[in-house]
């Protein structure tokens, strides 16, 4: 997955709490192939007139400051593939659902916790002055607003390591190939008995 350092984009408000996973996603969609992407559903049954999303004063918004407890629901991966194949790299919010916070971070998603009231008021700036940019210093932990106030957020330290290095669970595995080997050739040694005839 791509590395996340620092972004500076765009960014969408979102005054709706409790957004599940089916609202991200609706499950019909699931049958769909990852590989023709799923942005073209995200809130897909959400868009109706004055949908923010569909605003083009927001266009090329690559954050989402949303409400409390968003990503809610289901355990669906989908979710996070819709906001990341529709352009979304970081979503800001009061409290997240957990598994939907663990799967975005699988997958090079950030999530920003911040208190109720500092998002609430993020969200206004954004409504305030549609197209404006937000900054991400992950590394330093940091989001800037509009108003150019940075905000201090906390990160698990594993999670962190990972989003900044682009590391998903197979390249985290990698990084351990030349202790499998080893253990596949003593493992093979000590056990002869468990390699197939002719490996």
């Amino acid at each position: 997955m791509d590395p996340f350092v620092t972004l500076t984009a765009p960014a969408v408000p979102l005054d709706i709490a409790n957004i599940d996973t089916d609202q991200l996603l609706p499950a019909r969609f699931l049958k769909k192939p990852r590989s023709a992407g799923y942005g073209n559903f995200l809130f897909h049954d959400e868009r109706k007139p004055g949908f923010p999303l569909d605003d083009p004063a927001y266009a090329g918004a690559g954050i989402l400051v949303a409400d409390r407890n968003f990503g809610c629901g289901s355990s669906r991966e989908g979710a996070v593939y819709a906001l990341v194949d529709g352009g979304f790299r970081c979503v800001v919010a009061p409290s997240f659902g957990d598994i939907f916070a663990a799967n975005a971070a699988k997958n090079g998603l950030l999530t920003v916790t911040l208190p109720e009231d500092v998002v609430a008021g993020l969200r206004r700036q954004l409504q305030e002055a549609p197209g404006a940019v937000v900054t991400v210093d992950l590394p330093a932990q940091t989001l800037t607003g509009p108003d150019g106030r940075a905000l201090s957020f906390s990160i698990d330290p594993f999670k962190k390591e990972c989003l900044v290095e682009g590391l998903d669970d197979v390249a985290l595995t990698l990084r351990f190939q030349d202790a499998i080997d080893a253990f596949d050739r003593t493992d093979a040694e000590r056990r002869p008995w468990v390699v197939p005839n002719g490996e």
